[in-house]
């Protein structure tokens, strides 16, 4: 189903599909992921957690790289513009579309890899967060 209104409400309409099919929402694929990640980061300690933790947030912060790309390549066309312009718009020749297509595509498929990155590293941050936050929790109640 296509919808504009984004990923957030594609997940809202598989689980109100699932329930209205009285099926479970465990048993959905997402969900099962979902907690086969939880149950992988709740075997660890908590000092490694934190430190998967850091990468995590390395690799939040470190996948702006594909921006720079896009967001510099036009300027390394601008470069060399005129030997471009003279090469793709010669008499008789398609390559200016070829070219204009190839690089539209590579550019939407690198913002999309850079969204799907950042989306996945807050996701195990998340996840990871709330798994220490949790454990601080139940050391201070038994603590007390």
């Amino acid at each position: 189903m296509f919808s504009t209104k984004g990923d957030a409400h594609k997940v809202f309409l598989r689980l109100r599909s699932t329930v209205q099919n009285g099926a479970a929402i465990k048993d959905m694929k997402e969900y099962q992921e979902i907690e086969e990640i939880q149950m992988l980061y709740k075997s660890l300690d908590s000092k490694t957690l934190q430190l998967i933790h850091y990468r995590m947030i390395k690799e939040y912060n470190g996948s702006g790289m594909i921006p720079i790309l896009v967001s510099s390549a036009p300027w390394l066309l601008l470069l060399f513009s005129k030997q471009l312009s003279t090469y793709l718009f010669q008499e008789g020749k398609w390559l200016w579309a070829g070219f204009s297509i190839i690089y539209i595509i590579a550019l939407a498929a690198s913002v999309i890899i850079h969204f799907r990155e950042k989306a996945w590293a807050a996701f195990h941050m998340e996840i990871i967060q709330d798994i220490l936050k949790e454990r601080k929790d139940d050391k201070e109640k038994s603590d007390s």
